[in-house]
């Protein structure tokens, strides 16, 4: 029987692309996200892929993460993969010039939407005695740069959470993987400042940056791992980059 894999922040960026490696290898695909057209658009592409269904919630509303994936159908209620890819990065500005509302959408999206979403899922994994969590984090979570303190924070907290699902859910049979990917080209920095495309574009000039191909790539590897592998933890550098801030351009 197929396996099938629940993603947050689906319709773009790494989550899309880890979609389309998913439909690759014919994972049952619960996809989920904010905006309903995309769902409905990626729904329609992956079909004739694999079987797919879409969630519309915002990971940031606990409420709204129950419901949707505790009323889902029968047979699509055993979640084997969970890739929490859901969350962002708004503003650049030094501690005292942040913005409050900034650090909210941080926050309550890269750490409370995480926990959300597998609190949700991993209770169904834990009953079962099998599953694998994969989680999102950066280069950011593991070297703080300047301008970038609270988002930095916020990816640190995902790989706390990855040691700590790792610790709690082993016991249990499931596997729990951190990916940290470095400077991937996404809609990640027109997002971040506020849809200031060439601001973004600047980012990635000068060299070869990461897709979101390359990350899913590496997602597919770790879930695909025989049963007695687990990859716990992943960096994945651009081949110019040698740490978070450190590029050779071109």
């Amino acid at each position: 029987m197929s396996r099938t894999a629940l993603i947050t922040g689906a319709t773009s960026g790494i989550g899309r692309a880890t979609a389309e490696a998913f439909a690759d290898i014919e994972y049952r695909l619960i996809l989920c996200g904010r905006r309903q057209d995309r769902l409905d658009e990626l729904q329609e592409q992956l079909s004739s892929k694999t079987e797919v269904t879409t969630l519309n919630f915002d990971v940031r509303n606990w409420v709204e993460v129950y419901e949707s994936i505790n009323t889902l159908p029968e047979e699509w209620q055993t979640i084997d993969v969970l890739v929490n890819n859901a969350g962002n990065a708004h503003g650049m500005a030094p501690i005292q010039d942040g913005d409050v509302n900034d650090w909210d959408l941080m926050i309550d999206g890269n750490v409370q939407g995480l926990l959300y979403v597998s609190k949700a899922v991993a209770t169904g994994m834990v009953e079962r005695k099998k599953g694998h969590i994969v989680n999102l984090s950066s280069i950011a979570g593991k070297e703080t740069y300047a301008n970038g303190a609270v988002y930095c924070a916020s990816k640190a907290a995902v790989e706390a959470l990855s040691t700590g699902m790792r610790l709690d859910l082993t016991q249990h049979g499931i596997k729990v993987t951190n990916i940290a990917p470095g400077a991937v080209k996404t809609e990640f920095s027109e997002v971040r400042f506020k849809g200031d495309s060439e601001r973004a574009d600047k980012v990635y000039q000068g060299f070869d940056p990461l897709t979101a191909e390359d990350i899913a790539d590496a997602i597919v590897y770790a879930v695909t791992a025989p049963s007695n592998v687990t990859i716990a933890d992943m960096t994945i550098l651009a081949s110019a980059q040698a740490a978070a801030t450190t590029i050779h351009r071109k």
